[in-house]
């Protein structure tokens, strides 16, 4: 077995490999035509965030099984690429969550006492002692937007400094969040109470530029923001203004949109930015955790088979996988699915499986929804191995019930989630022998194909409210791929399931709501 190291890792990780009787190879920082040509011949691929493992790349490779990100993030993978290929991805969820969550303190206390500008003015000779004055931390109010595992450790941190917390995340319960005594609020009393605001959610489409113009206006005057999380989540040239007019009192980046960033960055001109070059996991331990976790799960994967923390793949094994893959796909979708129409965060659980289903071992089926169910909280930090642990963390119930028979199809699954005063019930199931369809959506009977783009609408059950809604996503220019209609007599409304060629986007869902008869309009993408 041979693996292939194109980032740099702790010499740990390599000797454990080595040690194991695996040729280790390493290249870094190669070109894609010498990338391309360094990966043929290797099973494993060892990366972190500089590689970007493409779908070119994947193509050139003869005999790749693995590919293993010595930390969490896994943007620069292309993850269906690698499922089509049949190659595992794995990464090292914690490994450095310590160390971004000190990262953090430190920033908030080197913009506080103006760490970096006294020591550039010391340098340059000079002893400006009442130019620096600052401020203490101890009995101001840290506001966090996402309580994870880096924002939990922050928010210990931040108590132990004196500091009040506050948090705004839709995923987490209040009950919760009161247990590491932090004060769930809504995202604008966060802006509104905190004196120092710092980010912790992954970078989604739903979080990309979610700092902006209008955020920082509904901020405290005098604020200070901290990105340690991921660039993009603010938006650089709405930060730039908001510190230059003074609204903003500083701001603390190690994260940037375009990395590395260069002089042409306006931030980097102003004497109340401070930032650094995404060091959040730059520490001795955290790259020794990474290293030594990522090589023993390419050894054990290479050389026994077993799976762990793989972000693609269940741990069961390959025979079993040929019997549950169906389920696991058809299960995998219900879980995104419910993701996007939740409201609130969730409380509870319930999977039945009836039919032929339920004479399998379930337990990787119920472990793949939760993993998808939980993913827009988390990305990359949820996998096959820790979903169900996470879900325990957060006081989810999980509850798994069985029936041998079922009265309408020869396999169901059916999936209900409770969350605050709502809950949304889901049915599926397999036609033939491994095409998923969605068959329930709550009162809905209906038969559906879960993937793609599709957009899920309720409209009031009349005639013209249809042809309506064809004409405004064909005035968009978004066709129409598949069309399910369910319907609803007591309450004279139907439930439109449709997949298009491409995303719906806000301004055509704005339109679609503002036809008459529309009443709920949401853009899916499974």
């Amino acid at each position: 077995m041979k693996v292939l190291i194109t980032d740099p890792i702790a010499q740990d990780g390599i000797k454990i490999l080595k040690e194991a009787g695996i040729e280790v190879e390493e290249r870094i920082g190669l070109p894609l035509p010498d990338l391309k040509q360094a990966i043929k011949g290797a099973h494993g691929l060892i990366i972190r965030s500089n590689t970007k493992v493409t779908k070119e790349l994947l193509e050139a490779a003869d005999c790749l099984k693995v590919v293993g990100r010595a930390g969490t993030g896994l943007d620069n993978v292309d993850i269906p690429s690698c499922n089509k290929q049949g190659v595992v991805v794995m990464n090292t969820p914690g490994g450095n969550t310590n160390s971004a969550a000190e990262h953090t303190i430190a920033m908030i206390m080197a913009v506080s006492r103006h760490i970096p500008q006294a020591t550039a003015s010391m340098k340059d000779g000079k002893w400006e002692k009442k130019k620096f004055l600052g401020q203490e931390v101890a009995g101001k109010t840290l506001g966090i937007i996402g309580i994870g595992r880096i924002g939990s450790i922050v928010s210990q941190l931040a108590q132990g400094l004196k500091m009040k917390v506050i948090a705004f995340d839709p995923h987490i319960r209040p009950d919760m969040a009161e247990k590491i005594g932090v004060e769930l609020m809504d995202i604008d009393s966060v802006l509104k109470n905190a004196d120092y605001i710092s980010i912790h959610t992954p970078l989604t489409p739903e979080t990309k530029g979610l700092l902006n113009k209008e955020l920082f206006l509904k901020m405290k005057d005098g604020a200070v923001v901290i990105n340690c999380a991921r660039g993009g989540i603010i938006n650089e040239e709405d930060l730039y203004e908001a510190l230059k007019s003074g609204k903003l009192k500083a701001a603390a980046l190690d994260v940037f949109e375009n990395e590395p960033t260069t002089l042409e960055n306006k931030l980097l001109s102003l004497e109340n930015f401070i930032c650094t070059p995404h060091l959040g996991a730059s520490t001795k331990e955290a790259q020794e955790n990474v290293a030594v976790a990522v090589a023993r799960q390419i050894r054990d994967y290479l050389l026994t088979g077993e799976v762990r923390n793989a972000v693609n793949v269940p741990s069961v094994t390959g025979e079993a996988l040929i019997q549950l893959g169906p389920y696991l796909k058809l299960s995998e979708k219900m879980g995104a699915f419910h993701a996007h129409i939740l409201e609130g965060p969730i409380e509870e659980v319930e999977i039945s499986y009836e039919g032929d289903v339920a004479q399998l071992d379930t337990k990787p089926v119920t472990i793949a929804f939760l993993k998808e169910l939980l993913t827009p909280a988390l990305r990359e930090d949820i996998n096959f191995v820790n979903a169900p642990i996470i879900a325990e963390e957060r006081g989810i119930k999980v509850t798994e019930s069985r029936s041998m028979t079922s009265s309408d199809f020869t396999n169901l699954i059916t999936v209900r989630v409770k969350g605050g005063d709502a809950e949304n019930v889901l049915s599926g199931t397999i036609f033939g022998k491994k095409e998923p369809r969605l068959v329930r959506l709550n009162d809905f009977r209906l038969e559906a194909v879960p993937e793609g783009n599709m957009l899920l609408i309720y409209n009031e059950d009349k005639p013209g409210v249809i042809g309506r809604i064809g004409l405004t996503l064909g005035d968009a220019n978004i066709n129409i791929a598949r069309m399910q209609v369910g319907q609803d007599y007591g309450h004279k409304r139907n439930v439109i399931l449709l997949t298009t060629d491409e995303t719906v986007s806000q301004a055509a869902l704005d339109k679609l709501l503002s036809q008459d008869g529309v009443t709920h309009a949401r853009a899916l993408k499974l």
